[in-house]
């Protein structure tokens, strides 16, 4: 019976230990994990980085990093990630981002902030500070300043705590952390 119990005791450690892991993924630490499943000439060549909303928690779990690749037709691949786990690997069809300039690599030496940091800003907006934040959705972008965060957020309802409101945008700066623009509407919760 001791055995059973320290065999089970052990494996909840263990997998106890891999979710904190996969918990502290970052859009960063996100890019060398895909490198991994993409060619030679798309390593470290990052055209955009997004999430699905967050379900349950404020950090994203689902993940999308897209990287440049000459050879495929649409010169993107995408690998999905799901708690820091890789899901799927595909060819994305991205037709408007050559017209837009989405498809070039973003600037490896002004990606400082990762998508922690970012959410941390985020979310330390005065006027969020009395919202419930629910979840977040993510996107690391080309803008006119360089690239940036684009993190987008939903809050529960006052009169119905059950309920989400869009509450809106902001944008960061992936080099120096700044808020470059926010689009919030905190009075949506009503």
């Amino acid at each position: 019976m001791k055995m059973k119990f320290k065999t089970s005791c052990v494996a909840l450690l263990t997998l106890a230990a891999g979710v904190t892991m996969a918990a502290g993924q970052t859009a960063y630490t996100l890019i060398k994990e895909g490198n991994k499943y993409v060619g030679e000439q798309s390593k470290d060549k990052v055209v955009q980085i997004h999430s699905e909303r967050s379900v349950g928690t404020l950090t994203p779990n689902i993940w999308y990093v897209v990287y440049y690749d000459p050879d495929a037709s649409l010169k993107a691949v995408e690998v999905k990630f799901g708690a820091g786990q890789k899901m799927d690997v595909s060819r994305p069809f991205r037709l408007l981002e050559p017209i837009t300039g989405a498809d070039k690599v973003l600037d490896s030496a002004k990606l400082k902030v990762d998508s922690d940091k970012a959410l941390e800003i985020a979310r330390s907006q005065p006027l969020l500070a009395n919202l419930t934040l629910s979840s977040t959705q993510c996107w690391l972008e080309h803008s006119d300043e360089g690239p940036r965060w684009k993190i987008k957020l939903w809050a529960f309802k006052l009169n119905n705590p059950q309920a989400q409101a869009d509450v809106g945008e902001i944008y960061i700066s992936a080099a120096d952390g700044s808020v470059l623009r926010t689009d919030l509407h905190p009075d949506h919760i009503n």
